[in-house]
């Protein structure tokens, strides 16, 4: 066989391994998949499946940690429990927690997504943190890395977008975003069947009612965004399918690095906004 000539690559869509010379490739039939555009960062993944879940993890902790810098809190470092370690609600103002008051009053829409990267207190992001990392495994294996980061931006917005209509004042945390995983979670498990789907559905299932019964029984709990998230889940794990009936695909990619870029921008707009608002008022 003469290969001279020749050289082998991936294709940046289905993952085979295809000639460079190939003008469509015969799997998927994506168009020029050897041209260098194809294979930057846009048509790949910013993050891989494994990096995924420690990068959303780090980015939430060093919100966090940010937010305690610039005001945490007058019972922030007490004793108890439930306040140890808070941010002042100054701070998770300014750097992007959402509801009628932040949108209504200052026109701040774009806290829709950031806000689920801000916690209330360690107990809070503890919490949150703990359910996204036994949930997001489940995903990322079955949607994708990119599936699975559009499924939790846009779920985060979905729910704080229900709980805005809902009235809610003030409202944040990564919750919303964590209940769209389990959302696409349920969806996965009815539609694949089988007695692994019966599994995952049936757990889920008793995640989804847990997580019910704790927001009626404790104060401060968004439930409408947790409603909204897990709704959002649902739906977008429907249009996006999961791996086994639909491959990681570019537009899935272009989607998921759309989410990425998104984010970081809105997150670096609240931070650059704090700061400068933080100086301004130093200097007044």
């Amino acid at each position: 066989m003469d290969i001279q000539g020749r050289r082998s690559i991936l294709c940046p869509n289905c993952r085979r391994l295809i000639s460079t010379d190939e003008t469509s490739c015969p799997h998927c039939g994506l168009s020029r998949p050897g041209s260098r555009w194809r294979n930057n960062l846009w048509t790949g993944n910013f993050f891989s499946s494994h990096q995924l879940i420690r990068t959303i993890i780090f980015i939430n902790a060093g919100m966090f940690v940010l937010s305690l810098i610039i005001a945490p809190s007058s019972t922030g470092f007490s004793m108890n429990p439930l306040n140890f370690l808070s941010p002042g609600s100054r701070s998770l103002l300014l750097l992007g927690a959402t509801g009628r008051i932040p949108i209504d009053q200052f026109d701040r829409w774009w806290t829709l997504l950031s806000a689920s990267y801000l916690h209330g207190s360690i107990l809070h992001i503890l919490f949150n943190m703990m359910a996204f990392s036994q949930i997001a495994p489940l995903i990322v294996h079955e949607y994708g890395a990119s599936r699975t980061l559009a499924i939790y931006t846009l779920s985060g917005i979905g729910g704080y977008v229900l709980s805005y209509f809902a009235g809610t004042a003030v409202t944040l945390g990564a919750s919303a975003a964590v209940c769209g995983l389990i959302g696409a979670a349920l969806y996965y498990g009815r539609s694949r069947g089988g007695h692994f789907g019966q599994l995952v559905y049936r757990q889920v299932s008793g995640w989804v009612i847990g997580l019910f019964i704790f927001g009626f029984l404790f104060p401060g709990i968004d439930n409408w965004a947790h409603g909204g998230g897990l709704l959002t889940g649902i739906l977008a794990g429907f249009v996006l399918g999961y791996q086994e009936r639909q491959p990681e695909r570019l537009l899935h990619k272009t989607v998921g690095n759309l989410c990425v870029i998104a984010t970081a921008l809105t997150l670096v707009y609240a931070v650059g906004t704090s700061f400068l608002i933080i100086f301004r008022v130093g200097l007044g």
